[in-house]
C-alpha cells in the first residue's frame, strides 16, 4: 500500500498544482515557466512510475485471495480510468500549455483543473475501497 501512495501521491499533487501555477505564469511571467516544466516532468515520471500500481495490486490481491472479489475489480477499472484521464487528458493539455502558454485561454485551464480534478476523485474513490474492502472476508 505505501508503494502505491508513494507512485500516485506526487503526480496527483503535481497535477493538481500545475492549472494554478499556469494562472501565475499568465499572470506574472517570471519563473513559473520553470516550475510548470517541473511539474510537468513530475506527472510524466510518476505516470510511468503508475504503471507498477496495477502489478503490485495483483499480485497483493493473489496473495489475500481476493483477485475475483468485487471491490477489487471496480479498483482495477477506476485506475485504469485514472491512468487513462492522466494519459488521454492531463498530459496532453500540459504540453499544450507548454507549447505555448501565452495562447492558454481560460477555458483550457478550466478543462485541466476539471480532468485534474476526476483524476484526484478517482484515485479517492481507489483508495477508499483499498482501505474499506467492501464485503472482504480477509479480516484486514
Amino acid at each position: 500500500m505505501l508503494a502505491v501512495i508513494i507512485a500516485v501521491g506526487p503526480v496527483t499533487v503535481a497535477a493538481s498544482m500545475f492549472p494554478a501555477t499556469t494562472r501565475k505564469a499568465l499572470a506574472a511571467p517570471d519563473n513559473s515557466t520553470t516550475i510548470l516544466t517541473v511539474l510537468h516532468r513530475i506527472c510524466r515520471v510518476y505516470a510511468g512510475l503508475g504503471v507498477l500500481v496495477p502489478i503490485f495490486g495483483a499480485l497483493t490481491a493473489l496473495t489475500l485471495g481476493v483477485l475475483t472479489d468485487t471491490w477489487l475489480i471496480i479498483s482495477i477499472g477506476l485506475t485504469a480510468a485514472a491512468g487513462g484521464v492522466l494519459a488521454m487528458m492531463i498530459l496532453p493539455s500540459q504540453r499544450t500549455v507548454l507549447g505555448d502558454l501565452t495562447a492558454t485561454t481560460p477555458l483550457t485551464l478550466r478543462r485541466l483543473a476539471t480532468d485534474t480534478g476526476v483524476f484526484n476523485l478517482l484515485w479517492v474513490a481507489v483508495t477508499v475501497l483499498m482501505i474499506v474492502r467492501p464485503g472482504s472476508t480477509t479480516g484486514a
